[in-house]
């Protein structure tokens, strides 16, 4: 029987301004500083400084570092 590895998901839904469609909406979490846009599917990462911005994520983010602030 093989073993099944558990997976711990904590998502998370905040309200803001997609920067790919540019509306006010909810942007569901994938990890602590990434979320997705519910309108469009554009995923963003999110910048606290002062304000919270949510930036667009391509293929040229690294990914492999969350930065918290």
């Amino acid at each position: 029987m093989k073993k099944i590895k558990k997976v711990n998901f904590k998502t998370e839904i905040v309200q803001g301004e997609c920067d790919g469609c540019k509306l006010n909406t909810l942007l569901v979490s994938i990890d602590n500083t990434f979320f997705r846009c519910i309108s469009c599917g554009e995923d963003l990462e999110q910048k606290v400084n002062g304000v919270i911005k949510y930036i667009k994520v391509d293929k040229h983010t690294d990914l492999s570092k969350s930065n918290d602030g």
